[in-house]
């Protein structure tokens, strides 16, 4: 959202007071301009601004003491000093101690004002920066990870553990369990978090490009090689290198790998200089490198180097009871990305959402709610917007009502289909009454009383 920038003037002079608010004012900024030091003090701890315009020659207090205060009470204003001539010197020295810019008097409006535009500018961008920085943080903060299952709660508390040190981690788990967004969550909660985070996806890459694109290369290293190329490890120099789908790289590859993690110094390709690197290393793969290392696929030595710290992400079957609380997610974000209206879940897609079993995991489920929001017309997501796979089972039907009695009563026939159906959606949820009331949309307190009329407390 724009914010109308505020300036603050200080100066003892009325008429440049007076004439360089008028200029500011037409040009849209919030102007308030004082007539003292002492007064402009007061302002700056009362008031935060994006920009101060101070006469450096001022009675009693003088524009360096304004600068001092600035960085107390306002650190992130530009501060601006109007000086003479011939206390140049002295506007320099205030430069070295945080000031901005300067100009000297004589001056034309024309220039001060777009001096003061490019200071608005470099704040409005400072200030963007600052934005985009914390927006990174939360979301890779562990709250970016979504869960409360027990399984995924030793996740947070290993990631909590592991995060502050420089220790090696080795991320396992199906594909689409989010193993990036732990090795995400690791880095912007390390002590590194200000450094370089560098990716590389080892699958993707075939062995030669593979090299060259984690050591660099020198010119003329191979055909192609036309200028020198940092690799990965140089660029992620005192921050984290992310290698997914480790278990993808040949055994060349492996050895050269295995010579960074132990002697932290690698050769460009083509080239002679040694060079060291400080970088932390997290890997993932969907492989068990375990059983590859008794293949004769992955070195043994290399293997024990990544696995200092292993985290295993289970898959989503093995994690039901976030199903829900992870389609609910999904669905805030997308409904705002695709700026439509509060849209639910209705009971039976929760139901089949529960029985799924999710063989893409996480990002099959985002994918299918991203997709139901799309075609949901009604406000209500229903079986026909989720994916074939999972609606299926609708579909299909169910067989419950087959044991029917056609000769009874409406009332007999919805009250028997009503205790089984509560009985099927009690075995999904593992006897979670709370999960189970909100999957059959339900209080809890209702869903104890039809329970307990049907005889299914235990």
């Amino acid at each position: 959202m724009y914010k109308i920038p505020n300036i603050l003037i200080i100066d003892d002079e009325p008429l440049m007071r007076i004439s360089l608010s008028d200029a500011l004012k037409i040009e849209g900024y919030n102007i308030h301009s004082v007539a003292s030091g002492y007064d402009g003090l007061k302002a700056i701890r009362e008031t935060s601004y994006d920009v101060i315009i101070t006469d450096l020659k001022l009675p009693e207090v003088d524009g360096l003491q304004i600068l001092k205060a600035c960085k107390q009470y306002s650190p992130g204003a530009k501060v601006l000093m109007i000086t003479a001539f011939g206390s140049v010197e002295t506007a320099v020295e205030a430069m070295k101690q945080g000031a901005y810019d300067y100009v000297t008097k004589p001056f034309s409006m024309e220039e001060l004002i777009l001096i003061v535009k490019r200071l608005i500018e470099l704040r409005v961008l400072e200030d963007e920066n600052i934005y985009l920085k914390q927006k990174i943080e939360e979301k890779y903060d562990f709250s970016g990870i979504i869960g409360k299952s027990e399984k995924i709660l030793e996740v947070f508390e290993k990631i909590k553990i592991v995060s502050p040190t420089d220790t090696t981690v080795l991320i396992a788990g199906e594909s689409g369990t989010g193993k990036e967004l732990v090795a995400n969550a690791i880095h912007y909660n390390s002590s590194r978090k200000g450094e370089a985070f560098i990716k590389v996806s080892c699958a993707a890459l075939p062995e030669t490009l593979l090299e060259a694109e984690l050591f660099g290369h020198e010119r003329g290293a191979f055909t192609g090689a036309l200028k020198q190329k940092k690799g990965r490890f140089e660029l992620a120099h005192k921050g984290t290198l992310f290698l997914d789908e480790i278990g993808e790289i040949t055994q060349a590859v492996q050895v050269k790998l295995l010579r960074v993690l132990q002697e932290r110094e690698f050769e460009r390709l083509g080239g002679t200089e040694t060079i060291d690197v400080d970088v932390r290393i997290i890997c993932a793969t969907q492989r068990d490198l375990k059983k590859e290392v008794q293949k004769g696929n992955f070195r043994e030595d290399l293997y024990y180097r990544l696995n200092v710290v292993p985290i295993y992400l289970p898959p989503l079957r093995e994690r039901k009871e976030d199903i829900l609380l992870l389609a609910e997610h999904f669905l805030e974000a997308f409904s705002k990305q695709m700026n439509k209206p509060v849209i639910e879940l209705s009971n039976i897609v929760k139901e089949l959402l529960l029985k799924y079993d999710y063989p893409g995991n996480v990002r099959e489920l985002e994918n299918a709610i991203k997709r139901a929001i799309t075609l949901c017309r009604d406000g209500e997501i229903q079986p026909g917007d989720l994916p074939e796979d999972i609606c299926r089972m609708y579909n299909e039907g169910f067989t419950i009502g087959e044991e029917i009695n056609i000769s009874e009563p409406l009332s007999d026939a919805i009250s028997f289909f009503e205790k089984q159906y509560i009985i099927k959606v009690l075995d999904e949820t593992k006897g979670n009454k709370t999960l189970a009331a909100k999957v059959l949309g339900i209080s809890r307190k209702t869903l104890w009383e039809k329970c307990k009329a049907y005889g299914l407390n235990k």
